[in-house]
């Protein structure tokens, strides 16, 4: 599922234009096209409409600076991924990560209900660490891992938003899950 784009160039061919000429309008326009995506986001993170607005602006600086440094090729989850760091990041500095994630995590899906099994699991400390941890899966795993299970998102959803079909779902999913389980254990055995 892609959110309805203006009419006019595609996100790659703004970065394009951005690289070759420098100019900053290319990805104010860039952005403006996902002020409403990021906003959803971070109210479902932050479940307050001024922290989430405050968070939309950081992210956007946060876009800002590191577009640069980077050959992206999927801008949408390339920022989705830069917010929901953001939020986690903020939601555990200010002390509500273990309380909001472990409730966010607690909600289960009729159709994999097994499939959260593991997150009863999940020691206090792994779920601190758990940021940290994601940001270690590739790409794919970390964004059916968030939909599926930060946001609560179904099967079918997380395959109208991704566009995987259903057993790449699946596979992003098992697999993300037994990647975090590994590297969370690793990260508790670290002094």
């Amino acid at each position: 599922m892609s959110l309805p784009q203006e009419t006019g160039p595609t996100d790659s061919e703004l970065l394009d234009k951005f690289r070759k000429d420098g100019d900053n309008r290319w990805l104010g326009i860039l952005l403006q096209r996902y002020t409403l995506l990021l906003f959803g986001l971070c109210m479902k993170y932050m479940k307050d409409e001024e922290l989430a607005r405050d968070c939309v602006q950081q992210i956007f600086f946060k876009a800002l600076t590191e577009i640069p440094k980077y050959e992206i090729t999927q801008f949408r989850s390339w920022l989705y991924t830069i917010g929901r760091n953001h939020c986690l990041m903020q939601l555990r500095s200010k002390g509500r990560m273990t309380k909001d994630l472990t409730d966010q995590l607690a909600g289960s899906s009729p159709i994999e209900e097994q499939e959260e099994k593991w997150l009863e699991s999940l020691k206090d400390q792994q779920i601190d660490l758990l940021p940290q941890a994601l940001e270690t899966l590739p790409q794919e795993q970390q964004i059916c891992i968030t939909l599926f299970y930060l946001q609560r998102k179904s099967y079918q959803e997380v395959i109208a938003i991704t566009g995987y079909n259903h057993m790449q779902v699946k596979s992003y999913i098992q697999n993300g899950k037994r990647n975090l389980r590994i590297q969370l254990q690793k990260n508790l055995r670290q002094p």
